[in-house]
């Protein structure tokens, strides 16, 4: 990192105003299961502030399973990461160089400019973070579009109705391990969950609000979620695809509701994953099958903000992260979230 004792006029922050950082940018575009060979970390220098723009020390960032399909040079509902050039995603960080009246050096904001140390952004596509009751990263969490992907999955996409039976695919990430404590408070009357391996499938049940933990890979996730819910499942909310969602299908009572999250099963696949071979019972169960992108649901977000913030500070909300540290280590954070390394949400801490 370098500085330049230069600032321009106008500009508010510190004396000595960092010229260059370090980012991560898209080296080459993987086929099937990415390799750090697919990152590059470059020092790149930082662009001078225009009017109305910040400079940001990022953090934290966030690396999201989501990310795996921007590599590819394919259209989708976000475009895809440009070969060569920097990746992006949520971040949090502290103004340290402001050129916009709104937004105060010292401010902590979060922003979608993160895989770098240094962000210049304009200030309106930053959000000032009240950080007086819950940490910074929180907001890349249970507070960020993690935990509020949970929370519309289960009121407005797949709504949770008094007495229901819940079960959460990929439950200990970062949506999941919120789910299913968000799914109790909505009146859920039982709460299943599955993940990967006893040691996660035991916080499920003593850290996140799961009556009962499927283990995956201790056999067939079918046969288990029959023998978790007898009587069937009412909302389903899927992560993971494949043989989840073809065993939630299964399982399913009449009428239930699948919020349909993600599929990180197929996310590596070279060729086109089919569809669940017991599909036609959506038909005859008369499922509601709906797609959730979480950007379809901002307007949640301050009733959301509200009530999250007040569950985690009276601790009825209980949530865990997996930390990388150094912007070096995003490439491998990212590979981990793919594999299920983590264990609540996947982050990277770029400065104390």
């Amino acid at each position: 990192m370098s500085v330049n004792a230069n600032v321009d006029a106008g500009t508010t922050g510190t004396t000595n105003l960092v010229t260059t950082g370090r980012e991560i940018r898209l080296a080459a575009r993987p086929v099937g299961t990415p390799t750090t060979a697919d990152f590059e970390l470059v020092t790149a220098a930082i662009p001078a502030l225009g009017e109305g723009q910040l400079l940001i020390r990022n953090t934290w960032m966030s690396v999201d399973p989501y990310m795996r399909g921007r590599m590819d040079d394919v259209e989708s509902y976000i475009p895809p990461f440009e070969l060569g050039a920097v990746l992006d995603g949520s971040a949090v960080g502290e103004v340290i160089a402001s050129r916009a009246d709104a937004v105060p050096v010292g401010a902590t904001v979060s922003h979608f400019a993160g895989w770098r140390e240094y962000a210049v952004v304009d200030a309106a596509t930053a959000v000032v973070l009240d950080t007086s009751a819950v940490p910074a990263q929180a907001y890349l969490g249970a507070l960020g579009t993690p935990g509020l992907t949970a929370y519309a999955a289960l009121t407005e996409v797949s709504p949770v109705r008094a007495g229901d039976t819940v079960f959460v695919s990929g439950a200990a990430g970062a949506v999941g391990s919120v789910a299913g404590q968000i799914a109790r408070k909505l009146g859920a009357a039982r709460v299943i969950g599955s993940a990967g391996g006893p040691a996660k499938a035991e916080r499920l049940r003593t850290d996140f609000g799961y009556d009962v933990a499927l283990d995956y890979r201790a056999g067939a996730i079918g046969d288990q979620l029959a023998q978790a819910a007898p009587e069937g499942i009412d909302v389903y909310l899927d992560h993971v695809g494949g043989d989840h969602l073809a065993a939630a299908i299964a399982n399913a009572k009449v009428g239930a509701r699948f919020a349909l999250i993600g599929a990180i099963s197929g996310y590596n696949a070279t060729e086109p994953v089919p569809g669940p071979s017991n599909l036609f019972q959506a038909y005859i169960k008369r499922l509601n099958l709906r797609g959730l992108l979480v950007t379809d649901h901002f307007a949640l977000f301050p009733e959301f903000t509200e009530r999250a913030i007040g569950w985690l500070t009276d601790g009825s909300l209980r949530t865990d992260e997996t930390v990388f540290e150094g912007i070096e280590q995003a490439p491998a954070a990212f590979l981990g979230v793919l594999g299920g390394a983590n264990t609540g949400k996947m982050l990277v801490r770029l400065a104390d």
